[in-house]
């Protein structure tokens, strides 16, 4: 096909995942001159897309698809990527008549790993298959890693912080959709009182009760709770300003790789081998070793489908954490 000129980027969700295709965005930008690229996902993550300098208009799906696809025909574009390929982007696709390049998702091996832990994927991240999507394109790897632009008005200064945490904390992205992916609370109590270090805990509304927990157990001078007190962007910049992250196997995770950070991440019922790890950036993967029932889900669900959730219950959390000692923060 002839070189593009406008092009429509298809991920309706979600936070991580939209986060994980920012290199693709940045490399057709960088590498094909003179191309305007669209990006189409849910209203709900409307902040991931418009800040993005490497994206040149954001359409966003509302209750209505119909409404959406109205609007993407009015741009006649010359090609679509379609980086989610599930139902409601297929019938974008059939809609607009375009040329289009889709990921390829890999679910009946996804679907041997969970149901019979036979894992035949490939020993590659995600974002390296999304780029394969666009590598027809002559587009390739910068190696720049993930993407993650926050506005200005999200902007958090440490002042705006306890006291206690204004000369450095660590982050404990404690969230996570699926109850799988968490820790139980007993647990996040346990981790935190082993970072000998102040901890601001980020999650939403939903996790504020959790996080009250554990800011009780471990003391106000411990322990902030952050949970549901600001805007992902505002989370955002908390995690660029930590020392360190730990995090379950949620969106904060991949935000953190953005900035470069070293995250701690905690595995539960899904697995690094899943091909979602922190990309390019250090990282120390949390999970209990040779657990025949792991993975369960390839996204989590809303409790252990044997009960013991060993993979969160037995979970090792007495690990060296240099970047918290104060030989070195002083």
């Amino acid at each position: 096909m002839a070189r593009p000129t406008k092009i429509l980027i298809l991920r309706f969700s979600s936070i991580g995942d939209i986060v994980l295709t920012s290199p693709v965005v940045r490399c057709l930008k960088q590498q094909l001159p003179g191309l305007s690229v669209h990006y189409a996902t849910k209203r709900a993550y409307s902040a991931l897309i418009g800040p993005n300098p490497y994206i040149d208009k954001g359409y966003y799906l509302d209750d209505s698809l119909a409404a959406l696809i109205r609007q993407l025909r009015a741009e006649d574009y010359d090609l679509v990527i379609d980086l989610h390929n599930n139902l409601r982007t297929r019938a974008v696709k059939l809609a607009l008549g375009k040329p289009a390049y889709t990921v390829d998702k890999l679910n009946w091996r996804k679907w041997l790993y969970v149901r019979w832990k036979v894992n035949c994927l490939p020993d590659r991240h995600i974002v390296d298959r999304y780029l394969d999507t666009v590598a027809p394109l002559g587009v390739s790897n910068d190696g720049g890693g993930l993407d993650y632009f926050i506005p200005d008005a999200d902007r958090l200064s440490l002042d705006q912080l306890p006291v206690s945490h204004h000369y450095g904390y660590a982050a404990y992205a404690m969230g996570g959709q699926h109850a799988t992916k968490r820790l139980p609370v007993s647990r996040m109590i346990e981790l935190v009182q082993r970072i000998d270090y102040p901890v601001v805990l980020l999650g939403g509304a939903e996790d504020r009760e959790a996080g009250a927990a554990v800011e009780q157990a471990l003391g106000p001078d411990r322990v902030y709770n952050a949970c549901g007190l600001y805007r992902f962007s505002q989370s955002a910049s908390l995690v660029q300003q930590a020392r360190v992250v730990f995090s379950h196997d949620t969106g904060l995770m991949h935000v953190a790789a953005a900035f470069r950070k070293k995250v701690y991440a905690l595995w539960g019922n899904t697995t690094p081998e899943l091909g979602m790890y922190p990309y390019q950036t250090p990282h120390v993967s949390l999970q209990v070793p040779n657990l025949p029932c792991r993975p369960c889900s390839k996204i989590g669900s809303a409790r252990c489908p044997q009960g013991h959730f060993r993979c969160m219950n037995e979970l090792n959390l007495a690990v060296p954490m240099p970047e918290l000692s104060h030989e070195r923060i002083a």
